[in-house]
């Protein structure tokens, strides 16, 4: 066994797996999310009446619980609010509940990024097999 052939059967093996990887990762945040049974609001920022389950509903929820909180707060963040202040414990809850859907969002973008390089290397991985096949065909 020569290297390109290592090489392909590496490229392809792997593209496979990070194929794989990402699909089951997209399924498993999307299913978790679906779970919760999250609706956005008739107000919300974008995509409103739509059940949280995928990174733009995530994303559109998570900036609705953003603006309505800074509503709230008179547009102080968490940090930002006396200790002894009621609504501090609203701009925690809320700033927990963002932080949540923002990392959803960041693992369906890893998932898209790991599927796009698991087309890339099997791509790679199957035109190295085409390199192989023409420069033994041209020895020949």
């Amino acid at each position: 066994m020569d290297t390109r052939q290592i090489a392909s059967i590496a490229s392809l093996v792997l593209g496979v797996l990070l194929i794989i990887g990402s699909l089951g990762t997209w399924v498993m945040v999307s299913n978790t999310l679906s779970d919760q049974r999250i609706t956005t609001p008739d107000d919300a920022v974008c995509l409103p009446d739509t059940d949280v389950n995928g990174p733009f509903s995530a994303y559109c929820q998570a900036m609705t619980i953003d603006r309505n909180v800074l509503e709230s707060t008179d547009g102080q963040r968490y940090a930002e609010i006396d200790r002894e202040d009621p609504m501090r414990d609203v701009a925690q809850s809320a700033s927990f509940l963002q932080a949540s859907l923002f990392t959803s969002v960041l693992a369906f973008g890893v998932a898209a990024m790991a599927l796009g390089m698991g087309v890339i290397f099997v791509l790679i991985g199957l035109g190295i097999r085409d390199v192989k096949q023409q420069v033994q065909h041209v020895e020949v």
